[in-house]
């Protein structure tokens, strides 16, 4: 099992985006020197406490501060530009990075970027946007110029054809540094989401978002698998990521207070916030043990209870040999990264669950 890295990330508004920003570097460049096999950064343009807003930016930063850590858009919000856009700019960074990039994409799904951009709110309009963004972005990179890419019904047409100049190269874009192009990553959220099995179908890689309870994860395992099937081919349980709240500490009464009890835990702040976030856009089933279950149910208590896994190096391992029991065989176990209340704790959670837990689990 591999381990990776993922962030969106999330830090209290009265902190200095200056400081957060170089907070949140020094964990992707300490993950690359503790062996983690790749970097996920999320991005949104109107909230401040998630303060990356082009992914691509902030990961470039990285390429010359780190040596083999694969840095990934976690998500690039494909409804966000147009798909001729992103497909340069995701094919430039791979060059940047020498092929040390995965392209992660989604939706987009914060309804107040939307508004900001004069987008549709409705989800299933930026759902069809995504849709045929990636199919443009795809077509840009397998195909030559003039491109000459109209599909049908798909709002986006890219040609070049009225003014290349081919003896100079005018009106070409980039194809990626990686052949035919990088891995690409989506994020599952949604219990029983259609949406993996189109990932599926696609040859598309699933990383199962750390909002949900384990109990719905083998829904996503399902879906993949007959997306899989319909294009003719096995699903490989390496490609499936899952991603979980996890602090590692050097013994349990520590753990148990910085990742649950203390009032200033930095993860209690970050399932608060996603709690109001997922009640407010009515996606909160994914903290429910049953679609039915009443809202009441979906506690603070329970959150930090049911989905951080914290303590000794030894209950960390013993808590993610449970998922794996729970979910079935995955190929990575993605490490969410929190805001740094104490940056010795949260350095030593990383250095622990990379040197400590992950041989253990991988024993086993």
């Amino acid at each position: 099992m591999r381990l990776g890295y993922f962030t969106m990330p999330l830090h209290p508004l009265h902190r200095d985006p200056a400081v957060t920003l170089q907070e949140d570097r020094e964990a992707v460049i300490l993950a690359d020197k503790l062996g983690f096999h790749d970097a996920f950064v999320g991005e949104h343009l109107t909230d401040p406490e998630e303060n990356i807003t082009n992914s691509f930016i902030f990961l470039a930063t990285l390429i010359g501060e780190t040596k083999a850590i694969r840095l990934g858009t976690g998500t690039s919000n494909l409804s966000h530009s147009h798909p001729a856009l992103i497909a340069a700019h995701a094919a430039m960074f791979d060059h940047l990075a020498k092929g040390r990039f995965i392209f992660g994409i989604s939706p987009g799904t914060l309804a107040s970027d939307a508004e900001a951009l004069g987008m549709s709110l409705a989800m299933e309009e930026r759902s069809r946007l995504f849709s045929e963004a990636i199919d443009v972005i795809l077509a840009i990179w397998a195909r030559d110029a003039p491109y000459d890419i109209d599909f049908p019904g798909n709002r986006f047409k890219v040609s070049t054809a009225k003014t290349q100049v081919p003896a100079v190269g005018r009106g070409r874009m980039y194809k990626p540094y990686q052949k035919p192009r990088p891995e690409i990553v989506g994020t599952v959220v949604a219990p029983h989401s259609k949406g993996a099995i189109a990932m599926g179908e696609r040859d598309f890689h699933p990383m199962s978002a750390n909002f949900l309870l384990p109990h719905w994860l083998p829904s996503h395992w399902k879906n993949y698998a007959e997306g899989k099937a319909r294009a003719g081919a096995k699903a490989d349980p390496a490609d499936w990521r899952i991603a979980r709240t996890i602090f590692v500490a050097d013994d349990d009464k520590l753990a148990e207070a910085y990742a649950r009890r203390d009032a200033n835990s930095p993860y209690r702040y970050y399932w608060d916030k996603l709690r109001g976030n997922m009640m407010r856009a009515k996606r909160h089933v994914i903290f429910k043990r049953h679609e039915q279950e009443d809202d009441s149910a979906v506690t603070l208590e329970r959150l930090v209870d049911e989905l951080v896994i914290a303590g000794s190096v030894g209950k960390v391992v013993d808590g993610i040999l449970a998922l794996r029991e729970q979910a079935g065989e995955f190929g990575e176990i993605v490490y969410a990264g929190m805001d740094w209340v104490d940056p010795a704790l949260a350095r030593r959670s990383m250095e622990l669950m990379a040197t400590q837990v992950m041989p253990r689990v991988n024993s086993r």
